[in-house]
């Protein structure tokens, strides 16, 4: 997807948001928890994946809008200065800490998340969000590569578990 501006990307990622909220709105409540086999992972197991890394671009954003370095969630340290290099390990343990919550909890979490963070984004003014090394801790990147980072996490997954349900008749693609 090429984004040439902020509305464009708040607009992707609210559209984002609508599908995955469309998508759960149609899943019973077994389904929430049931594995997806061949997987151990569950629809909660996944949502709560895309919260945990969610968390790294909220705290991004949330840097941007007050000038200072991200706080970034204390599991990021755990995993040396870029969890990203050994991202099975790291899903790994994500996976394990929070296997055991609830998924109303769970959901509620990523909700209000990710709500959170399109507000945050909505915030930063369009040539911050652009400018390629704004901002030092991004690198040569604009700060907009996080939220294209965390787009392409929500539209991958989505897509998996979509066709996931479809091949094995637990729902249809259009509901």
């Amino acid at each position: 997807m090429n984004i040439n501006g902020k509305g464009q990307i708040l607009a992707a990622l609210t559209d984002v948001f609508n599908r995955w909220q469309k998508l759960l709105s149609n899943m019973s409540e077994e389904q929430f928890t049931a594995p997806l086999v061949p997987s151990q992972w569950s629809v909660k197991d996944v949502i709560a994946h895309l919260w945990s890394w969610q968390q790294v671009s909220v705290a991004r954003m949330q840097a941007a809008l007050q000038g200072k370095d991200p706080e970034y969630p204390g599991w990021w340290e755990r995993f040396g200065p870029d969890p990203e290099e050994d991202v099975d390990r790291t899903n790994a343990w994500l996976y394990e800490a929070s296997r055991d919550k609830a998924w109303r909890q769970v959901h509620a979490d990523w909700k209000e998340q990710f709500e959170r963070y399109v507000g945050l984004a909505r915030l930063v003014p369009e040539e911050d969000l652009l400018e390629l090394g704004k901002f030092p801790w991004m690198g040569n990147y604009a700060l907009v590569a996080s939220a294209m980072g965390s787009l392409g996490h929500h539209e991958e997954h989505l897509e998996i578990l979509a066709k996931y349900l479809q091949e094995h008749n637990q729902m249809k693609l259009n509901e």
